[in-house]
């Protein structure tokens, strides 16, 4: 009997050491910015993404993971060993990932190899895969792994702040009129997850206001804060996210945290000025 080799996508936002540290395999969207595609999180770090955000015209799109790179990656593992492959895709309601993955697992071994559906997003997906390489280092079955993985993403919770309208609309989540309003007025959008899709929750008037907001949000649907691994990711703002990390600690008393900057992949739908929170609703 081989070990559980967990795979996830770079969509989760988890950072190189946390990667190493649980031995978390990673799967690549790519990025195409000014003509030239990248691996998001290898071949292009978050921080110059938004460095080239900021270039006048800079329109990036992403590609989802093809069936035949799933194929090429899970083959090789189920050749070489008697391992068994637990791959936790980006969600399927923004991405064809997922798909993608099915059709190599139905190619390969649907035995050894499971696909499951995060429905989450960035360091809300991350927490999810976290748990899962937690359940195997702890020795856990492939059923009992698959039943971590479930209950997180049956709970875990987004809450995020868009900082800039413009890529909400490119992306068809906002309309133009409303994106040049929202700009102006310095609206801030709060927005969350339902099933695996983003969602427009309330609006709030400054970033000040929408953040504490967000903590209010997190006290209202949250459970045993204080004893959670939280999530909170940014993009192209540290100072903004440990900001955010010391109002939780103090009004929660939180002290395990997961922070990480916003890779290409999802910084090329929600732009720069983006903060989240990620945590867990009663059982």
């Amino acid at each position: 009997m081989g070990k559980i080799r967990i795979y996830a996508d770079n969509a989760c936002d988890l950072d190189k050491d946390i990667l190493d540290e649980y031995g978390i395999k990673l799967m690549y969207i790519t990025v195409t910015v000014k003509g030239k595609t990248y691996r998001d999180r290898l071949d292009l770090e978050p921080s110059r993404f938004y460095e080239m955000l900021e270039e006048p015209g800079v329109m990036p799109t992403t590609a989802q993971i093809n069936p035949a790179e799933f194929q090429a990656e899970f083959e090789k593992v189920l050749k070489e060993s008697d391992d068994e492959i637990i791959y936790i895709a980006f969600s399927s309601g923004l991405s064809g990932t997922y798909q993608s993955a099915c059709i190599a697992r139905d190619m390969l071994d649907p035995n050894r190899l499971t696909v499951i559906d995060s429905k989450s997003a960035s360091v809300g997906y991350g927490l999810t895969v976290l748990r899962a390489a937690k359940a195997v280092q702890a020795g856990m079955s492939k059923a009992e792994v698959i039943k971590e993985i479930e209950d997180n993403i049956k709970r875990i919770q987004h809450i995020f702040i868009v900082g800039n309208f413009d890529m909400l609309k490119r992306g068809g989540r906002v309309s133009a009129t409303s994106a040049a309003i929202g700009n102006l007025l310095n609206i801030k959008l709060i927005l969350h997850f339902v099933d695996g899709k983003i969602i427009p929750l309330e609006k709030a008037h400054g970033l000040k206001k929408a953040k504490k907001r967000m903590l209010e949000i997190m006290d209202e649907r949250g459970y045993e804060l204080k004893n959670q691994v939280i999530g909170i990711n940014h993009s192209n703002d540290l100072e903004g996210a440990l900001i955010i990390k010391e109002l939780i600690e103090e009004k929660f008393g939180c002290s395990q945290f997961v922070i990480s900057e916003i890779g290409a992949s999802i910084g090329s739908h929600v732009g720069a000025g983006t903060y989240s929170v990620f945590f867990l609703t009663p059982p």
